[in-house]
Order: structure tokens, then C-alpha cells, then sequence
């Protein structure tokens, strides 16, 4: 009988078990769902303009090339897929916000509210950064990478860039720049999660720009001036993740303690009620 009884509480743990896990495997699909959709909707939306993007990308490279000189197109459907492509990707980046706030919604329920209130502006940072590496990369990095590639030029070599090639190419540098951009935020939950601290970073902080440097080399292409523009930002977003950390780290020890000392205070309610209890009238 008793072992009937084992048996019975076991299966019904296992079965308890199972439907949170079930629950959330739901959850995680209806979210990327929304994501897609949100995407899709998107990518609608820029269909139409894939060609105005296109160009616009591509205007760093254009201003620089010889009178007379175009970009081509040496695939027979390159220049349909090739602006697709560029306008998908530019959903997936314009969404970036919405599928950030899907994964926060994913994971809020588990975090405790002193981490909630951390993990908020470490979000949008995080996105506005990305951004800004991005900008970085059109902006100061592009001309400048590109007047130099052309100015480089063989005499004798036209510079004809196939449509393609060039999306690729600076697909990468944008990725490459708005992922470093986010140093600061790996600096501050580096600091926040007890991996380090920020004295002990600050000791290192010559292999920190020897890294930084290593990292440009490998993530742009080999010129020393694409290499430089994405070095000196990452040892800048180092110092600044470095002395936001201070700020960060402070507010979330508050809140642990405040957090500490409001348990201490409803465990304390709690054993004077039970010993009132007991005292009974």
C-alpha cells in the first residue's frame, strides 16, 4: 500500500515538474513568434524602399570612386536579392527593440526586483549602443576606410565592386562595431555578476588596450585605419563601463540590503504572529 502511495507522489511531482517546463517552452514559442511577425511586418514595410537603401549604404563607397565608375552586379538575380537581403537585415536591426523587450519579458518573472530595475537601463543601453556602433561605422569609419581603399588603387585598375560583395563587406564592419560598442555593458555585468572587480580591470588595463587592438584586427579588415577606429572606441567604452560600473554596482548593493532588510523584517512579523499564535487566549 505504501508503495502504491510512493509510486502515486512521485508521478505527481514529476508531473508538477513538468508543466512549468512545458509552460515556458510555450511562452519562449509564442515570443518568437511575435518576433517573426514583428519582422515580417516590418520587412514588408521596407520592400518597397530595398533600392533607396541600397543606395544609401552604398554612398561611402560611390562618393569615392572615379568619374565614371559604377558598382556591378555579376550574379544574373544580384541585384533583386542583393537589396533584399540588405532590407531584411535592416528589419531584423529596426526589430531590435521588440525583440529585446521579448526576451525581457521572458526572463523578468525569474529575476528579483532590485535585478529588474538593474537590468532595464543595462537593456536599453545596450541597444542604443549597438546603434551608435553602427552609426560609428557609417559615419566616421566608411569614408574614411573607403577614400583610402580607392586612393590606394593601382594605376591601370578600375575599382568596380560587385553589389553583393560590398553588402557582405559592411554587414560585417556594422556588426563588427555595434557588437564592440557594447563593452561597456559586458564591463558592468562583469563587475555586477562578482566575475571581477573594477580595480582589478583597471590593473589590466594595458592588456585591455593590447586586446582592443587584437580585436580590431580580427573583426575589420586588414587596414590599419579601420583597425584603429574600432581600437580607440572599445578603450574608451572600456573607461566609461569602468566608471559606470561604480554607480551600477553601489545601486544594486543598496537594493540588496534593502531587499535583505525587508525579509528580516517579514520573517520577524512572521515568528511574532506564530508566538502569538501559540500563546493562544
Amino acid at each position: 500500500m505504501s508503495t502504491d502511495t510512493e509510486q502515486k507522489s512521485e508521478s505527481t511531482d514529476s508531473v508538477e515538474v513538468e508543466q512549468p517546463f512545458i509552460s515556458h517552452l510555450i511562452e519562449m514559442r509564442d515570443r518568437l513568434l511575435r518576433v517573426v511577425v514583428v519582422v515580417i511586418v516590418v520587412f514588408i514595410g521596407l520592400f518597397s524602399f530595398a533600392n533607396e537603401l541600397y543606395n544609401l549604404v552604398a554612398t561611402p563607397l560611390m562618393v569615392h570612386l572615379p568619374e565614371g565608375a559604377s558598382m556591378i552586379a555579376t550574379k544574373p538575380a544580384g541585384t533583386f536579392f542583393t537589396p533584399m537581403k540588405l532590407a531584411l537585415v535592416f528589419s531584423i536591426f529596426a526589430s531590435m527593440p521588440f525583440i529585446l523587450y521579448q526576451m525581457w519579458s521572458f526572463v523578468a518573472p525569474g529575476l528579483y526586483s532590485h535585478e529588474k530595475r538593474m537590468a532595464i537601463p543595462l537593456m536599453v543601453s545596450s541597444t542604443l549602443l549597438f546603434y551608435l556602433g553602427m552609426a560609428f561605422a557609417y559615419y566616421v569609419v566608411f569614408p574614411l576606410m573607403f577614400g583610402f581603399f580607392v586612393a590606394m588603387t593601382p594605376e591601370g585598375v578600375t575599382v568596380m565592386t560587385d553589389i553583393g560583395e560590398y553588402l557582405d563587406f559592411i554587414l560585417k564592419i556594422f556588426f563588427a562595431f555595434g557588437v564592440a560598442f557594447e563593452v561597456p555593458i559586458a564591463v558592468i555585468l562583469l563587475i555586477w555578476g562578482g566575475v571581477t572587480t573594477a580595480e582589478d580591470l583597471a590593473q589590466k588595463r594595458p592588456y585591455m588596450i593590447v586586446g582592443a587592438f587584437v580585436i580590431g584586427m580580427l573583426l575589420t579588415p586588414p587596414d590599419i585605419i579601420s583597425q584603429t577606429l574600432l581600437a580607440l572606441p572599445m578603450w574608451l567604452l572600456f573607461e566609461a563601463g569602468l566608471f559606470a560600473s561604480h554607480y551600477f554596482v553601489g545601486l544594486s548593493k543598496e537594493a540588496r540590503e534593502n531587499e535583505r532588510a525587508m525579509e528580516e523584517e517579514f520573517d520577524r512579523a512572521e515568528a511574532e504572529e506564530r508566538s502569538l499564535d501559540d500563546e493562544g487566549p
